[in-house]
């Protein structure tokens, strides 16, 4: 053919598989099949059959309807093996059919076809006349090992499991064709030919061989374009090699890889990291979405420099995907544990990765000022949650915020001081209202669970390290929120008789009972002690809880030391109830949610009658 033509070819996989074919070592890895760390994913060989069958379900004794798989894009190479620029996934799964099929022929002692054999492996002579032997596909990367060899040679036994990603994924992928050739063409050998007949015969492809690598990276891109095909990580990692020289390609390929892997690490989707990227690190807004992201890196190559210097590019994305992995781990850039980022993970699930973009945007902030960052960001997102503020409009003010602080110097301490105040305290002052009336309402029925957890932990913690300083244990929000401690009704939910009449009225009431200021943080231990019982008994289990506010829900005389200690201060400074009722959890709820303004750092709104100045509950 003419070096300078474009040939696209009509193939079926019959014709395909008479050709050799390499996946290049910078490619990416095999990821059809692959399940995430929640064990999301995996349909895609699943749905290339079923597709494929429900079109050969329609075949007539006499003829049969073809069915188009897609497009791949080749590159010849000297040694007259196609380079696989574009389709490794199908035809990776395709080959891996093909592998299925004979092993399960020959399982079932039926005949193997020498066309099944051959589309699998041959000989190959070179224009020396030398014959060698070779696999149809051949997988370069170094994530693939010599996998496809053990399949391709009939050793599916022999593989193992627990290697590399794509080591994985091609067993998932090999093991679902075996279970499809089980379960829909019954294990019986003439339709498993049949299906054979027709995958090989009316299972088209197109290939589109290029002359040269740099012409099959456009056409790639070219076809996949928009968001058809593969998505804007994929479209953005072929953008990088069209433009690194030869010599940078196996440290690029090498960059990329650890970049993929990080992500897939830290359980995160590739597009949504790369959408926080984008956000922390460029001026943009809220309103760019995943689909839109392939467009913007090629209309703004001046900014981001992925063509003048691709490896560079490459490079600053790694390490802005292993920060990003600390972040979801509830670690700090440097990869120690970073308690207002964990904290974070706690109040609001670890779905809720906003606050990244602010984080990756502070990433170069010293250990003590990114700390405080982290710190102020958890008690502005437990803010923002608990008062119901839409994701979208927080997204939007940390957005702001971080185009603000990426330009704050490390060691301008005036002036991370003064964005701290500006973007986040203030953020907190501006939901006061919001803040009192959350709480003041809160109960286990418009709230979730892990949410009400967390508050009780974070108000509970602060009043022990407000009288007993910090420690080990006491500093790690963990130890309140894990299995060993309960949330506590204090009037149950299914109360004893004789508790419901201590109680008095509204004993039966569901606001009541559910609402913040009835529940408590005690230990497991302590709590299965006292079941449905009443008050006046349960009180004495409470006094010898070792969180503070619990031990003085009651009575604060048995938890003073002496006169003017931190602890004795703190104490006082506490409410207690000697009777449970409704006028009690109605107080009770008051002086949490003065605990969470105090915890929080969100003033109390402003009153408009003026009331008399307390000393009473207030705390030192």
């Amino acid at each position: 053919m003419s070096t300078k033509k474009i040939d696209p070819q009509d193939k079926n996989l019959k014709t395909l598989f008479q050709d050799f074919y390499r996946v290049p070592d910078y490619q990416r890895e095999y990821v059809w099949g692959e399940t995430n760390p929640k064990g999301e994913g995996g349909e895609e060989v699943d749905q290339f059959l079923n597709d494929i069958y429900a079109e050969y379900e329609n075949a007539t004794a006499h003829d049969a309807p073809e069915y188009f798989i897609g497009t791949i894009v080749v590159c010849r190479a000297q040694d007259e093996v196609f380079d696989l620029i574009d389709g490794q996934q199908r035809t990776t799964t395709a080959f891996l059919t093909l592998c299925a099929i004979r092993d399960a022929l020959n399982d079932l002692g039926a005949v193997v076809p020498d066309e099944l054999k051959s589309q699998i492996a041959a000989s190959d002579i070179n224009w020396q006349g030398q014959s060698q032997d070779r696999l149809r596909l051949d997988l370069q990367y170094e994530d693939a090992g010599s996998v496809l060899e053990i399949y391709a040679a009939g050793n599916a036994a022999q593989s193992k499991r627990d290697g590399t990603r794509s080591i994985r994924n091609i067993g998932n992928a090999y093991e679902t064709v075996r279970e499809f050739l089980r379960t829909t063409l019954a294990d019986d050998p003439e339709q498993i030919r049949r299906f054979y007949g027709y995958l090989t015969n009316k299972v088209k492809i197109i290939r589109i061989e290029t002359p040269s690598l740099a012409m099959a990276l456009k056409i790639f891109e070219t076809i996949n374009d928009r968001g058809v095909g593969l998505d804007a990580m994929d479209l953005l990692k072929n953008l990088l090699f069209m433009h690194a020289k030869g010599d940078q390609f196996s440290k690029l390929k090498t960059t990329w890889k650890s970049l993929t892997d990080a992500i897939y690490q830290a359980g995160e989707k590739p597009l949504r990291f790369l959408r926080y990227y984008m956000l922390a690190t460029y001026n943009l807004d809220g309103k760019l979405r995943e689909d839109g992201i392939y467009d913007w890196f090629q209309k703004n190559a001046t900014a981001t420099g992925h063509e003048r210097e691709p490896l560079v590019f490459a490079s600053r994305l790694l390490e802005a995907a292993k920060a990003y992995g600390n972040f979801a781990k509830g670690l700090n850039v440097n990869g120690e544990v970073e308690a207002g980022i964990g904290n974070t993970q706690l109040a609001g699930g670890k779905s809720i990765k906003q606050h990244f973009v602010l984080l990756m945007a502070g990433r170069h902030l010293p250990d003590a000022k990114f700390s405080k960052l982290a710190n102020e960001l958890e008690k502005t997102m437990f803010t923002w949650l608990i008062t119901g503020t839409p994701g979208k409009e927080y997204e939007r003010r940390i957005i702001e915020a971080a185009h603000i602080l990426r330009e704050i110097k490390a060691s301008d301490i005036d002036a991370f001081e003064s964005f701290l105040n500006k973007h986040l305290v203030a953020e907190r002052a501006s939901l006061s209202k919001e803040f009192d009336q959350a709480l003041k309402n809160l109960s286990t029925r418009n709230v979730r669970g892990y949410r009400l957890r967390y508050l009780l932990a974070k108000v509970t913690q602060y009043v022990d390290l407000t009288a007993y300083g910090t420690s080990e244990s006491r500093g790690r929000l963990a130890d309140y929120t894990l299995g060993g401690n309960d949330i506590e009704h204090i009037l149950a939910d299914k109360a004893e008789p004789e508790a419901r009449q201590e109680f008095g009225t509204q004993a039966d009431d569901q606001e009541v009972i559910q609402s913040l200021g009835n529940l408590l943080l005690i230990e497991k231990s302590i709590n299965r002690s006292i079941s449905n019982g009443r008050y006046s008994g349960k009180v004495l289990a409470y006094a010898q809880s070792k969180f503070l506010l619990t031990r003085c829900q009651a009575d604060t005389t048995n938890a003073q030391v002496g006169v003017a200690d931190k602890i004795t201060s703190t104490v006082q400074s506490l409410k207690c109830w000697p009777s449970w009722n409704a006028t009690a959890v109605e107080e009770r709820q008051a002086f949490i949610t003065e605990l969470a303004q105090l915890v929080f750092d969100v003033p109390a709104p402003p009153v408009r009658i003026p009331t008399e100045s307390t000393t009473e509950g207030q705390f030192p």
